[in-house]
């Protein structure tokens, strides 16, 4: 029972420190995910941080198996991981994961030097994992597809051109100008 209470006292601080944090995400209450590094950054990587329910006791589950994690490579991924897991064995028995955050933040350009940067197929995988903004413009880009009866309601208001009759809109605008004509007379 030691253990959940420890559990919700490091949930509840974690909560507190990282609100606001866009790197942070709680995944579930015991399970959270914190990005490392900017996110355009080619080496910037994401940590997730998993508590058995014997944690602090016991080791969390760490993994680097994100789809943000692929571009790097599978050394270097390993690498981290035993780095972290030296930090785990100081800290067991003590709630750690705010520390293990923090110590790969501090550490993110020791951990990151030997991971290639200039190769094609990081830097089209970082932009397409990376930023949220690539898929957002494609999607700007798709046409709305409608279906036979907006189509046909739209064939009804416009002309042979696609184009809306002049003064279409005129009721809607002497409505305006009813509403603030009247306004400013009170």
């Amino acid at each position: 029972m030691a253990a959940n209470e420890d559990q919700e006292m490091e949930l509840e601080a974690l909560r507190s420190i990282y609100e606001g944090d866009v790197c942070f995400r709680e995944l579930s209450p015991v399970s959270f995910q914190y990005r490392i590094g900017e996110s355009g950054d080619p080496k910037a990587f994401l940590i997730e941080v998993s508590w058995p329910e014997t944690y602090p006791q016991t080791a969390p589950v760490i993994s680097m198996d994100a789809f943000f994690n692929n571009t790097i490579s599978a050394a270097i991924k390993q690498s981290i991981l035993e780095k972290l897991m030296v930090e785990v064995e100081a800290n067991l028995g003590t709630a750690m994961t705010y520390t293990l955050f923090e110590y790969a933040k501090d550490n993110k350009d020791v951990f990151m030097e030997n991971q290639p940067v200039n190769t094609v197929t990081s830097v089209s995988n970082s932009i397409a994992i990376g930023t949220p903004d690539v898929p957002a413009s494609k999607k700007k880009e798709k046409k709305e597809q409608l279906s036979k009866t907006q189509k046909r309601k739209l064939a009804d208001k416009t002309d042979n051109k696609g184009e809306l009759p002049r003064g279409w809109n005129w009721v809607d605008v002497i409505k305006h100008l009813s509403k603030t004509g009247s306004k400013d007379d009170e």
